[in-house]
């Protein structure tokens, strides 16, 4: 009996009390790119990560199925929003473990918001997620536009690469990160000398290259991401612009979009990453077990996807229950301690603060074989790495 009632008070649930588990399961979705720019990033095998979170866990929590659901958004707000309304009022999810691509999460978080459900975002960047669209009940897992403009933007001004110009995705993720490299770039004595805006999905980089080149920029800054990323630096090879004299700064990096291009065409990169699987003995052993099942290492969205559900659902164990303040109260209480990150933690804000981790794409002599890309140059200190809230536009932070 006393095991019991101990075991009661562990989970939040008075003694003789069923755990308050809403519709008899735990139901949690991803909203995902799965067959556009970014399905290598997040995608089907976003999925694998989230099952595998579900199944370490033993499939159930306080004695209810864990439920996972799983959509395209072809990266559009207003499918986004249709599906999240649907999924909350229809099939009464519990809460979003992440929602690909930054508009679509900005769309997500406007339809959670009044229904008081959690959001948690594993691949989006933008900053502004943690500032002026923060919410109550949202947390950005992974990285963001800030770290990746203080990690990569800050070590290339250091190095002398004072010009730049950028590429930059025409949409909000683009653009952000844009200004927010642009402002390590100033801070660091360096200057922009313009910008192009090239459409998610391009397929043809050439004229936007072609005005890179001609700024004489010393750097080349690409604010894109996935499948944009690789053919802006295939393409960029093809034009010579290294050869020429200049240098790409890819300013959002993924294993994925190194094994797509090549360690060869790749060497040299300078990249920030909040994940490498050959970090540690934790993050091997973890990544060993992914690669079992997906047959490629994951991505640092990937990776965060996995640590994000676990976080969430042991939340839900020690709350005894999947009401959604409850929830956010243990999650927000509990360091994150895993394969991911360590100490961890969710600010008021909505940021999970972490080590990011700057990082050098080896060249081919140096790599021992597929997926041993990543020189870990230096770790950046969360508190480093992420705004501190004495910059931050979110609402709900407390200003001194």
């Amino acid at each position: 009996m006393g095991a019991l009632l101990a075991s009661s008070a562990l989970h939040g649930v008075k003694a003789g009390e069923q755990p308050a588990i809403s519709d008899d399961a735990v139901k949690i979705g991803l909203l995902l790119d799965m067959s556009g720019p970014y399905a290598d990033i997040t995608g089907p095998n976003s999925v694998a990560a989230a099952q595998m979170a579900i199944d370490d866990f033993g499939g159930k929590v306080l004695g209810k199925k864990i439920e996972l659901l799983s959509a395209d958004t072809l990266n559009k707000p207003d499918i986004t929003a249709a599906l999240a309304r649907e999924w909350f009022d229809s099939k009464k999810l519990d809460a979003i473990m992440d929602v690909a691509a930054t508009a679509p999460s900005l769309a997500a978080l406007e339809v959670a918001r009044p229904r008081n459900k959690i959001v948690v975002l594993t691949s989006p960047a933008s900053a502004r997620l943690t500032n002026e669209a923060c919410t109550p009940t949202s947390v950005h897992w992974t990285y963001d536009t800030y770290a990746l403009a203080h990690g990569t933007g800050k070590a290339a001004v250091k190095q002398g690469f004072d010009s730049w110009f950028f590429v930059t995705a025409d949409y909000t993720f683009g653009t952000d990160l844009e200004k927010d490299v642009t402002r390590v770039v100033r801070e660091g004595g360096g200057k922009v000398l313009g910008s192009v805006r090239a459409p998610l999905n391009t397929l043809d980089f050439s004229s936007f290259l072609l005005q890179a080149q001609a700024s004489k920029a010393k750097i080349i800054a690409l604010a894109n991401g996935g499948n944009d990323t690789v053919n802006s630096i295939k393409q960029a090879q093809e034009f010579g612009v290294v050869q020429g004299g200049q240098k790409l700064a890819g300013m959002l990096i993924f294993l994925s979009d190194i094994h797509s291009l090549g360690i060869d065409k790749a060497q040299g990169l300078v990249l920030t990453t909040a994940f490498y699987w050959d970090r540690d003995e934790a993050s091997r052993a973890w990544s060993k077990r992914y690669f079992e099942k997906t047959g490629r290492m994951p991505s640092m969205s990937q990776a965060g996807t996995y640590s994000a559900t676990m976080h969430y659902l042991k939340a839900v164990q020690a709350a005894g229950t999947d009401a959604t303040d409850a929830v956010m109260k243990k999650m927000r209480e509990t360091p994150v301690n895993d394969f991911f990150a360590t100490n961890g933690r969710i600010r008021e804000d909505g940021r999970m603060v972490h080590d990011m981790y700057l990082a050098e794409v080896k060249s081919p002599s140096d790599s021992k074989g597929p997926w041993d890309y990543y020189k870990i140059l230096q770790t950046i200190p969360g508190d480093e790495a992420f705004q501190p809230l004495s910059e931050s536009r979110c609402p709900l932070v407390k200003k001194p």
